[in-house]
């Protein structure tokens, strides 16, 4: 229903959704099947989410592809047919814009379109959702669907305005093509984004400067085409595919090897670490079980993966600077195509800003401590404020007023229950949020998984004519305490990266993930639900008599 106030359109919806990437797409789907009115607002002009925006050269997922897709129906499942083991930019926006058309989603959806701010107002026990455009949405319920590596980071380099040249994020990637034929091209960033983008790159730039301020593990991607026998047995697979993404520890088909790395002999060892080598992707991962907690064991992972850069890199000096000191798989996962082998291009070459910091962007390039590169081109692959920064970037206010970048005092003190909601936030429903599983894997099984777990309690919440549902702060201090006490007993806490927040200059430190795994972590809810939402204040909606 559209009413109106001050001159500006009223939308009156059962829900409310943020987002038109996976997330936005099936909760709209769940949402609309179940007979909730239901309004997704995206602020791009099409369907995709990151992958709308990540359009960058070499951008692909890092989840095999025939578990980077919706297993909800079998039927979309059969539908679609992916072209290679790791499928590229273009082909997963395809992807969800079939996905769009097949459930017939766009009509919900309304685009080119930013949310200026969400207040819960406790009179009405509604949303109000104030709109880029003017509109207001008043929600019952808001869900937000913002993703967690959604918000780019562009780093505050002095002069970026002065350059005369191009210059691009790979988070925000133009739609039509960039030409780095005949160019000096300098990449800021080796994270992901780099690493997938610097081989494309190099091979049309005149020269190729990388600027490296932390050097990154990564393992050979080893992507190929899918021949028509593997498809027709994957299909016909589906079954086993949905319950490997629901019921393994990240949501793949591979499972932890049922033994510690100090078990085995080095001879064994190394045997072991090369067969997941010549596996490529995630697999070295899942050599051990007590990699991301065995300081000793990740060491040698580390010296595996190392020895392999030094073979690859044929000039020992820029292997040396690409060699990282980190624990390995602390910091995301990184797969790649021909990463270490372009630095062995006479056309590439390394730069190590950690040793000589960038001081400023110039009008001609880059200048660090050390000199000044000429370019005409600038990439930062300089990545995302993980995690809170897309929900940040949105005025949430709750109960009495009180903004989310407040409660969690600016990311400083992120609390949730099960990373799906907040105390003080009623009716709100985080999609992937922080204190969930969400980046620690394949993320459409993770989604598909938050996104069943909400639609189930709204179901819940209507049958039992419940109007409010809030997460009790003893519940959500038990949470956020038990996801620090997991965490605490890892390695990530122990390396600087995105998930830790190291990656945003004056964030607060923290791991704000759930590291028990997805299948152990989808347990947890169902128990929630099935103890009739234990942990949360429902309040049943007045009955009004007829006078």
């Amino acid at each position: 229903m559209t009413l109106k106030q001050q001159n500006n359109p009223i939308t009156e919806v059962d829900a409310v959704v943020i987002g038109a990437g996976f997330s936005g797409l099936y909760m709209l789907y769940r949402l609309r099947e179940a007979g909730f009115s239901t309004k997704v607002v995206e602020a791009a002009s099409g369907v995709g989410g990151v992958w709308y925006w990540n359009r960058y050269p070499g951008a692909r997922c890092d989840s095999e592809s025939i578990y980077y897709n919706y297993s909800f129906s079998e039927e979309l499942y059969k539908e679609w047919t992916w072209s290679s083991r790791y499928p590229e930019q273009p082909e997963i926006l395809r992807y969800l814009n079939f996905v769009a058309d097949k459930f017939d989603l766009r009509k919900d959806i309304q685009f080119n379109t930013r949310v200026n701010s969400a207040a819960y107002d406790e009179e009405q026990n509604r949303w109000q959702v104030q709109l880029d455009s003017g509109e207001l949405v008043s929600a019952k319920y808001f869900i937000t669907g913002v993703g967690c590596i959604s918000t780019a980071n562009l780093p505050n380099i002095k002069g970026v305005d002065q350059f005369k040249g191009g210059w691009y994020h790979t988070g925000h990637w133009p739609h039509e093509k960039v030409d780095f034929t005949g160019k000096r091209v300098g990449v800021i960033g080796t994270g992901s984004s780099g690493i997938q983008s610097i081989p494309v790159i190099a091979k049309e730039a005149a020269h190729l400067t990388v600027f490296q301020r932390t050097p990154q593990f990564s393992v050979p991607a080893k992507n190929r085409p899918y021949d028509p026998e593997f498809i027709r047995q994957t299909k016909e697979n589906y079954q086993e595919i949905r319950r490997q993404m629901r019921e393994t520890p990240i949501g793949v088909g591979a499972q932890y090897r049922d033994r510690s790395i100090l078990d085995d002999t080095p001879e064994e060892r190394q045997k072991v670490l090369q067969e997941a080598w010549d596996k490529g992707g995630w697999h070295i991962l899942f050599a051990y079980n007590d990699l991301i907690t065995n300081e000793e064991g990740n060491k040698l992972v580390a010296d595996f993966v190392r020895s392999k850069i030094q073979e690859i890199v044929k000039d020992p000096e820029t292997a040396a600077k690409l060699a990282p000191d980190h624990y390995y798989g602390t910091k995301r996962a990184i797969i790649d195509t021909d990463y270490f082998e372009t630095y062995n291009r006479d056309n590439v070459s390394l730069v190590d800003v950690k040793k000589a910091p960038i001081q400023e962007i110039t009008e001609n390039g880059i200048r660090t401590a050390d000199g000044e590169y000429e370019l005409d081109v600038i990439v930062f692959a300089t990545g995302f404020d993980g995690m809170t920064g897309s929900l940040f970037k949105i005025d949430i206010k709750g109960r009495d007023g009180v903004s989310l970048k407040e409660k969690w005092e600016n990311g400083a003190q992120t609390r949730t229950y099960l990373g799906l909601t907040t105390a003080g936030f009623p009716n709100m429903f985080m999609l992937t949020g922080p204190e969930s599983p969400s980046v620690l894997g394949n993320m459409p099984a993770a989604i598909e998984q938050h996104v069943e777990w909400v639609s189930d309690c709204l179901e819940h919440l209507r049958e039992n004519n419940v109007a409010v549902i809030e997460p009790e702060g003893k519940a959500e201090d038990e949470w956020s305490h038990h996801c620090r006490e997991l965490a605490d007993a890892t390695l990530y806490v122990k390396t600087d990266s995105w998930y830790t927040g190291a990656n945003i200059p004056g964030k607060a430190r923290g791991f704000q993930i759930y590291v028990g795994g997805y299948a152990p972590y989808r347990q947890i809810c169902d128990e929630v639900a099935e103890k009739d939402y234990e942990g949360f204040s429902l309040t049943v909606a007045e009955q009004t008599t007829p006078s």
